[in-house]
């Protein structure tokens, strides 16, 4: 089944608004205060971000003296992150690319793939892409990946209906969980304070955290731990977000 996701608008207009309105800054900013000592990322050290979306990790990590190279799908995110690195003067390499086909001479000491990016991808694709985030890190350096839609979550939390109000934005969502492969494809609305309507549809694929780790395996990784707080709280069955923490293999 193809991606409908990647190649689409899916955040232009009033998705992009919405997007960046439910994700609080001091949630990134906790993240990136768990990469820094936990992955012993030092000024210098590389790091690459796929799926960065507008930077939020990629900005607050480069203001620490990381270099990351930002790699997404979409040109608007990746335009407005060349600017902000025009203003700030900020170690940044923003590229607009598929980011299973991505290749770059270096090699990094730290991959992430963060705000649930993996939904994107069939499992096909996500293999793909797992082999090519392996061909980029040095052996024994690390793969961190987030999600608010592993199997495990979505078993405790899934919803055929829901709204969300972001000032005066409100979204409606239709959403219907299917099989072969897992999934759940959504129909979404928002309306404006002024009438206009913005629609879409999507398809996030459902990962459990047994399939994701027999895909990092035939990647090359060890999948070494599963947070649901950054290096404080490990997974439990039905919290809201994980974090996987992968090893490329030294074999």
């Amino acid at each position: 089944m193809p991606n409908t996701n990647i190649n689409d608008t899916f955040f232009d207009g009033y998705y992009k608004e919405i997007w960046r309105a439910i994700i609080p800054e001091e949630l990134t900013k906790k993240e990136v205060d768990f990469m820094l000592p936990y992955f012993n990322l030092q000024t210098g050290s590389k790091v690459l971000d796929l799926m960065c979306g507008y930077g939020r990790h990629t900005i607050a990590l480069a203001k620490k003296g990381i270099h990351v190279t930002a790699v997404d799908n979409l040109a608007d995110y990746v335009d407005e992150i060349k600017k902000v690195i025009e203003e700030e003067k900020l170690p940044i390499n923003a590229i607009k690319n598929d980011v299973i086909t991505f290749t770059n001479n270096e090699v990094f000491d730290l991959a992430i793939c963060m705000g649930n990016s993996l939904i994107f991808f069939n499992p096909e694709d996500v293999v793909k892409l797992f082999k090519n985030v392996a061909s980029h890190l040095k052996q024994g350096s690390n793969f961190l990946i987030n999600s608010i839609s592993i199997a495990e979550i979505e078993a405790k939390n899934f919803k055929e209906k829901s709204s969300v109000e972001v000032g005066e934005l409100k979204l409606l969502v239709d959403s219907k969980f299917l099989l072969f492969p897992s999934r759940i494809e959504i129909d979404s609305i928002i309306t404006a304070p002024n009438g206009e309507t913005e629609s879409k549809h999507s398809i996030d694929y459902i990962y459990s955290i047994n399939e994701t780790e027999y895909m990092l395996k035939d990647a090359g990784f060890i999948l070494k731990e599963v947070y649901s707080i950054p290096g404080r709280k490990r997974f439990t069955l039905g919290d809201p977000r994980a974090y996987l923490v992968a090893e490329k293999s030294k074999m």
